[in-house]
């Protein structure tokens, strides 16, 4: 074992041991109350915030759906996030996702059964209407696209940002996990644990299957956004958190969060 490694273990585990210790009296926190929008605001490529341009988010069965079949004019690089209105630091964010079978066919081939939660991301109010991607990091989901090829979930996308993976910065945009290939239209659930600027971590039906550290702005991928919110080489200690619609129809329930001292 390298020393980074060594390391990154000793990291994780005094870390994990240290919010177990600090989170005991901490409380979840739920973010979506399951009947409705309330504390969610959208911000969707080519329209202001606040716009649920047709109504691409909506609630259904105590979940919050992304759907299109509103979208007459097709999907236009229409990127869409719905983030809670709150800022968070240190927390522990879980919640469960599921597929469905609605997919536009002008979306990016990469987006089919491909979606995610950002965080650490730049407010909505912040984004300009022609900004594609907030600028942020992604927990990305992901589910079997061809029969018997491997797609892991719970990996790591960084629109605007960068991360440090293995102790060394990552220049990817993408870093896949371990987990193993999920059908589209199994319940999943995801864990993301947050310490401010330091360690991230991803967990996939309770398995940590990504780690990482140092999370900060740089890069590329984002673009027309306000050149005086990226600060490149800048840590993300905070910001907000949002639900993603990128042409992929999805299901998010059972969205919690506990804040970590």
């Amino acid at each position: 074992m390298t020393i980074a490694a060594v390391l990154s273990a000793l990291l994780l585990a005094a870390c994990t041991s240290s919010s177990q210790d600090k989170g005991k009296d901490a409380e979840w926190q739920t973010l979506f109350n399951g009947e409705n929008l309330e504390g969610w605001v959208p911000k969707i490529h080519h329209h202001e915030t606040g716009e649920n341009y047709r109504n691409t988010f909506r609630v259904e069965d105590g979940a919050i759906l992304v759907k299109y079949d509103e979208y007459d004019e097709g999907f236009d690089q229409r990127y869409g996030h719905l983030f809670y209105e709150q800022p968070f630091s240190s927390f522990h964010l879980r919640w469960k996702y599921r597929f469905t079978e609605e997919w536009l066919a002008d979306a990016p081939s990469y987006t089919y059964r491909n979606s995610g939660v950002m965080f650490h991301s730049q407010s909505p109010e912040s984004i300009l209407k022609e900004q594609d991607w907030p600028i942020s990091v992604e927990y990305q989901m992901l589910a079997e696209a061809k029969e018997g090829e491997s797609r892991p979930t719970g990996n790591m996308c960084s629109p605007g940002t960068e991360v440090f993976f293995e102790g060394e910065m990552d220049p990817r945009h993408c870093i896949s996990s371990t987990s193993p290939t999920f059908p589209w239209d199994e319940w999943v659930q995801a864990d993301l644990i947050v310490y401010g600027d330091s360690l991230v971590l991803h967990l996939v039906n309770g398995d940590t299957v990504l780690q990482y550290t140092k999370p900060q702005i740089g890069g590329a991928v984002a673009k027309g956004f306000d050149p005086a919110i990226k600060k490149d080489g800048h840590l993300l200690n905070e910001g907000y958190i949002g639900l993603q619609s990128e042409g992929q129809g999805v299901l998010f329930k059972d969205i919690e969060i506990k804040e970590l001292n």
